[in-house]
């Protein structure tokens, strides 16, 4: 086994130049959200009654796992009071409304309800700000619910021990565990476009990085933790609980019924995986397997033209070391 015809460097300039979000643009990123957070705070400041309590910036921006096909920000904003709708339906029409006060400056078509959240137009970018709301009830660790966009019922979640569950893992694999997620949410980007019905979320992606991460996976060797995540997915099928003891402890997750049960781990009572048929955990164990067996004969090619054309069958035809 070689990894002479391509190898970790390789695979590192490869996401540098086409997988990641280019730091700088990241930064704007983080800039553009910083500043509507500010906003929020300082019409706080002025108006301690005001519905809306906290906001935070979330999804793959906030976790530092964010490709560069990225298009818009997605940020959390934790509302309460007597007057929140009971309905989902209606909490994005009433979040809508809190915001445009907030920012009264900006014309009122700028803030548009969406199905389950409130997208903030910025014209002078260009940039959207998806801004999903959660009903909160004054938890210390801004425990709160949310409208699940998958089925539209209220959902508990922690934003912030969210990303504090990415983090710790970053932490262990400084820089590493976040470009591996990347890498590997580059491929199934790459298979929804080249398989029918094919779905893999994000989030998915990152709790199966995590187990793998947990259990010892070298992070360092973007080859060897990409044959690490794939070879998981075949040898379990996809079929084994996964879940984690951070926040809670492994007691505490029910019986789950689902063909897959990746768990939430701020949430024992949340099988983020549970909408998934077995015909859908078939068709990401063999997308897996093929990515797998790619890697593997990539690995023993004689030459590096060979060695390239396997690694296509990964990341497609723009990999070119």
């Amino acid at each position: 086994m070689s990894h002479m015809h391509v190898s970790h460097a390789d695979i590192a300039a490869f996401a540098a130049e086409r997988v990641n979000l280019p730091q700088a643009v990241a930064n704007d990123y983080r800039k553009q959200a910083r500043g509507v957070r500010e906003k929020v705070e300082a019409h706080l400041a002025d108006h301690p009654d005001f519905t809306l309590k906290k906001m935070l910036l979330s999804g793959s921006l906030a976790k530092g796992t964010a490709l560069r096909s990225l298009n818009d920000i997605d940020m959390a904003c934790y509302v309460s009071g007597a007057d929140l709708p009971g309905d989902p339906g209606a909490l994005a029409n009433y979040l809508a409304e809190k915001l445009r006060k907030a920012f009264h400056q900006m014309d009122p078509s700028q803030i548009q309800p969406q199905h389950y959240s409130v997208k903030i137009s910025f014209k002078t970018s260009g940039l959207d700000v998806d801004v999903v709301p959660i009903l909160y009830r004054g938890d210390p660790d801004w425990y709160g619910d949310l409208v699940n966009q998958e089925n539209g019922t209220f959902l508990e979640t922690c934003i912030p021990r969210h990303l504090e569950f990415i983090r710790n893992r970053k932490d262990a694999n400084p820089d590493d565990f976040a470009q591996v997620v990347r890498l590997a949410k580059y491929w199934a980007a790459r298979m929804k476009l080249e398989r029918a019905g094919f779905r893999f979320k994000s989030f998915m992606i990152e709790l199966i990085m995590a187990k793998i991460a947990d259990e010892g996976a070298d992070f360092s060797n973007y080859v060897e933790a990409l044959q690490a995540f794939f070879t998981y997915i075949v040898r379990s099928n996809l079929a084994d609980q996964i879940a984690f003891s951070d926040y809670y402890t492994p007691g505490a997750v029910p019986a789950f019924r689902e063909p897959l049960k990746i768990i939430d781990p701020v949430n024992a009572k949340n099988n983020v995986s549970c909408l998934y048929t077995m015909a859908e955990r078939d068709m990401i164990v063999e997308a897996a397997m093929d990515a797998g067996d790619a890697i593997d004969s990539a690995l023993y090619a004689p030459t590096k033209q060979e060695t390239v054309r396997y690694w296509q069958k990964v990341f497609g035809s723009t990999f070119s070391p």
